[in-house]
């Protein structure tokens, strides 16, 4: 880290933890970079692997080929559905080729998959907490039949909606989602709907959940918030709202430290950092590092809360490891 000059104004950076990588993500690049080593490259992958642009292009130098469809891949090629899901026509038309095919979905993403059919089979109507469009959601609108799901995305679509029969609904939500506004969301349906069925608790996960509490903890008292991740990316979006929320003066969404504009830093003088669950921790040094040349820098990082969370991967990739 470069030393500042000594007339450098001070600078504190309270560093959130946890922060940056998720065991869904870490799962999905490592089986990447695993289908590489026992498959040589090219390594074919259905849509970006992890919302980071940095992860995708390190994976592309390594041989990775990122398609949109499945019908850009090969015959003779391995090819890897991305953490976010896919609907299931996706690998019904891979087998249909006799593709050899490599699933990342989120084990978290999967449970939902598996939550939305037991509620189909349980003969509810569906709805899904989510935001249009999200790959995430149309993986998990893309498990059931035409008009099985409906998406709500916001209260006022809670009031709009009417169901077939008000006393036979369940719902299930999207993973990396506000944790306070699908709670809003959620009251407003189990108002309406005071017979819906739902998980014990919402299918937000953990890292979602962490690492918005951990802005939450240390927004308050920042000039600036900076979470780094893509702008693609749904839980990454979602920490620069909870940090406005919770008391920052202002929050702002970096891909890395290039970002950073000049005019951000008037009258800065504690800024936050956090990085999105699909961000590499590097990226976060890198903004370190920046400040470091320009500023006396002194880092607190907030938080106690570990992950330990680890998922497996695909058999393929590990028999004769």
């Amino acid at each position: 880290m470069t030393e500042p000059k000594i007339s450098a104004p001070k600078l504190t950076i309270r560093l959130a933890s946890p922060r940056g990588f998720c065991a869904g993500v870490d799962r999905a690049i490592q089986i990447v970079e695993k289908a590489l080593e026992k498959f040589g490259a090219p390594v074919f992958v259905r849509h970006e692997i992890v919302h980071n642009r940095y992860v995708v292009e390190r994976l592309r130098a390594m041989g990775a080929v990122f398609v949109s469809e499945l019908d850009q891949c090969p015959d003779d090629r391995p090819v890897i559905f991305s953490a976010h899901g896919v609907p299931k026509s996706v690998p019904a038309a891979a087998r249909a080729r006799d593709l050899l095919f490599l699933d990342a979905t989120c084990p978290l993403v999967s449970k939902v998959h598996l939550d939305a059919e037991r509620h189909f089979d349980a003969g509810r109507e569906i709805v899904l907490i989510g935001h249009a469009g999200h790959p995430e959601v149309i993986g998990t609108l893309g498990q059931l039949p035409d008009g099985a799901v409906a998406l709500i995305e916001t209260v006022q679509d809670v009031h709009a909606f009417s169901p077939r029969d008000p006393a036979n609904l369940a719902f299930v939500t999207q993973t990396t989602l506000s944790v306070d506004d699908t709670l809003e969301i959620v009251t407003a349906l189990k108002s309406r709907f005071p017979a819906i069925v739902g998980p014990h608790r919402e299918d937000i996960c953990y890292a979602t959940t962490n690492r918005q509490d951990a802005v939450k903890h240390l927004a308050k008292g920042c000039d600036l918030v900076l979470v780094v991740g893509s702008k693609r990316s749904s839980n990454s979006q979602r920490l620069v709202e909870v940090a406005l929320r919770s008391g920052a003066k202002d929050a702002r969404l970096i891909d890395s430290a290039d970002d950073i504009h000049a005019d951000w830093m008037t009258d800065v003088q504690v800024v936050g950092l956090t990085a999105g669950a699909s961000a590499p921790e590097d990226l976060v040094d890198g903004v370190l590092d920046a400040f470091a040349q320009n500023y006396e820098v002194t880092v607190e990082e907030t938080g106690a809360v570990r992950e330990t969370v680890t998922f497996k991967l695909p058999r393929l990739l590990t028999e004769g490891a």
